[in-house]
């Protein structure tokens, strides 16, 4: 009876009910110590269908990560839809990614924790995620800029500054996100501003 409403369940809704559970274990455990037999537990399904869909403990792990990269994108970038100026669109960006890691603690904690996967296709899969983001805020921005190599470096060091402030607002909690989208928009639009049109 229980394998017949396994296999009811969407194959979609399966795999994203299993990447959903694997991420908060990653999270709380860690990747080493996380345990396919207990990801496969709680999520209700055999230890075998769980390598069946992601073939190894690693792929599931690059499947967080891919979908948490997607989640963070897509939130960015409808953000800033609308936007009037540059300076609007990086405060939408800005506080949509700073709302993002307040909402989804564990996507944010599989896509910072990279120092143990380094050399890892984990580790890639991370540094995917920052050159899409970079990518995002040149698009975005880029038609501010009259120069093309200067709006990328700017995306750059938007996006290293904006890591590294999201993990101190951990150590904060009443830190809101609109409180370090303006943290940030006070350091980083001084600068900006003088190269936008």
């Amino acid at each position: 009876m229980t394998t017949a409403k396994r296999k009811r369940v969407p194959r979609a809704e399966r795999e994203r009910q299993m990447i959903e559970v694997a991420e908060r274990v990653f999270t709380e455990r860690g990747y080493g110590a996380a345990s396919m037999d207990e990801i496969a537990e709680l999520v209700g399904v055999s230890k075998p269908m769980l390598y069946e869909y992601f073939h190894s403990k690693e792929g599931l792990l690059l499947a967080c990560i891919r979908q948490s990269r997607a989640a963070l994108r897509e939130v960015t970038e409808q953000a800033t839809v609308g936007a009037v100026s540059a300076e609007d669109a990086l405060r939408r960006g800005l506080l949509a990614f700073f709302v993002f890691i307040r909402e989804r603690r564990e996507a944010w904690s599989l896509l910072r924790h990279e120092m143990a996967l380094i050399g890892t296709p984990a580790a890639d899969e991370i540094e995917q995620t920052r050159r899409q983001q970079t990518d995002l805020i040149v698009a975005v921005m880029g038609e501010y800029f009259d120069d093309e190599l200067r709006a990328e470096a700017s995306a750059e060091f938007v996006v290293g500054a904006c890591e590294r402030l999201a993990i101190w607002c951990e150590r904060f909690p009443d830190v809101t996100p609109e409180i370090a989208t303006d943290y940030a928009m006070d350091m980083l639009w001084s600068g900006l501003s003088r190269r936008a049109h």
